[in-house]
C-alpha cells in the first residue's frame, strides 16, 4: 500500500501529520467499461418461435491479474437463449483470446463479457459463470444473469447496441 500525508488537527486544535494508506489496486480498472474488444458476429436464429438453450464452454481461459502480471486461469460458461440472433462461434474465440494479454479482475471480466454478449445477440435471458483457479488457496467464482430469469435490469447495458 502506498501511503499518502494527510494535515489533521486533534482535539488540542494542533496540527498533526497522519499517513493515510491508499489502496494499490486504486486506479488500475477506472476505464475497464470502456475497454475496446474484438466484435462478436452473430447469425439470424431461424428458430425464433422457440426457446431453447445454448451453453458455450471455455475450459482453458486465460487472462492476466492486474496487480501481479500474472495469468489468471479459468473455465467459462455462457449459458443463453436466443431470440433474433445466435453467437458466431469463430468471432467469440476470438473474443475470448483478446484478454490473454489483458490485466483484469474477475469480477470485471465477468460483467464484461455478459454486457459485451447480450450487446451482440440480444438473447432472452444469458447466464456467464466464470471459475478461476486457485490463486493463494483461494478460488473466486463469478456469476451474473441478464434477462428473463434474472433479478437485475432488464435492458441492454448502456452503449452495447
Amino acid at each position: 500500500m502506498k501511503s499518502k500525508k494527510l494535515k489533521v488537527k486533534s482535539k488540542n486544535h494542533k496540527s498533526k501529520v497522519k499517513t493515510e494508506k491508499k489502496s494499490l489496486y486504486e486506479g488500475l480498472q477506472d476505464s475497464i467499461r470502456n475497454l475496446e474488444t474484438p466484435k462478436i458476429e452473430v447469425w439470424k436464429n431461424q428458430y425464433q418461435d422457440k426457446l431453447y438453450t445454448i451453453c458455450l464452454d471455455i475450459p482453458e481461459f486465460t487472462c492476466i491479474c492486474p496487480k501481479t502480471g500474472l495469468p489468471d486461469f479459468a473455465a467459462i460458461r455462457i449459458e443463453y437463449a436466443p431470440s433474433l440472433f445466435c453467437v458466431e462461434l469463430k468471432s467469440f474465440k476470438m473474443y475470448t483470446i483478446f484478454y490473454r494479454n489483458i490485466g483484469i479482475f474477475h469480477e470485471h471480466l465477468t460483467n464484461k463479457m455478459l454486457e459485451d454478449f447480450v450487446g451482440a445477440c440480444k438473447p432472452v435471458w444469458a447466464k456467464i459463470t466464470s471459475e478461476f483457479n486457485p490463486r493463494g488457496g483461494i478460488k473466486t467464482t463469478v456469476m451474473r444473469e441478464w434477462g428473463r430469469f434474472s433479478t437485475q435490469r432488464k435492458t441492454v447495458p448502456k452503449g452495447t447496441v
